[in-house]
């Protein structure tokens, strides 16, 4: 399902307009990973301090789904179950190349030796919009997530596990440091 994006901008006479009405530039669905999607909604490179720029988008354009040192990203990411990867049909190397050449930028971040850990150089806002998942940080520790739930992901390194029977959706503000 396709999800509206909605974008503002100040025209030249400074008034307020509609810079964009329709479904995100950038979202991709993953053939060899069921139930995974992700949406890049937007991208910036920094803070603009003209407001007719602000509305400039890069979504497409960028190379990184990861900010880089006062840039930002607004992504919604689908997490299908943990199931799925435990699946027989399952091809981690082939999920590992799908990811790497639809998440450039975040693929690179993962451990190879530990599947789905990663870190990435950004304080993230993430919110559960539907599902259940578990944040697992380093030692084994780990919370439970549910629909409405807040994160505040500090740069560390972590990992999504889905150890429910459907999927979970959460949407993340990325902030580079």
């Amino acid at each position: 399902m396709e999800t509206r994006r909605v974008v503002t901008t100040v025209t030249a006479a400074q008034s307020s307009d509609f810079a964009h009405d329709g479904p995100a530039p950038r979202a991709v669905k993953f053939d060899s990973i069921p139930g995974h999607t992700a949406c890049l909604f937007w991208a910036s490179d920094g803070v603009e301090k003209n407001p007719s720029s602000l509305s400039r988008d890069i979504s497409v354009e960028t190379s990184s789904w990861v900010p880089s040192s006062g840039g930002s990203r607004l992504l919604k990411v689908t997490f299908p179950p943990d199931s799925v990867f435990a699946s027989p049909e399952f091809n981690p190397a082939v999920a590992g190349e799908e990811t790497a050449a639809k998440l450039p930028g975040l693929a690179e971040l993962f451990e190879r030796e530990n599947p789905g850990v990663h870190r990435t150089p950004t304080l993230d806002y993430g919110v559960v919009l539907d599902g259940e998942i578990w944040l697992e940080l380093d030692e084994g520790r780990e919370t439970h997530l549910s629909t409405h739930d807040v994160v505040i992901q500090c740069a560390t390194r972590h990992a999504w596990r889905n150890r429910s029977a459907r999927p979970t959706t959460m949407l993340f503000v990325l902030l580079g440091l």
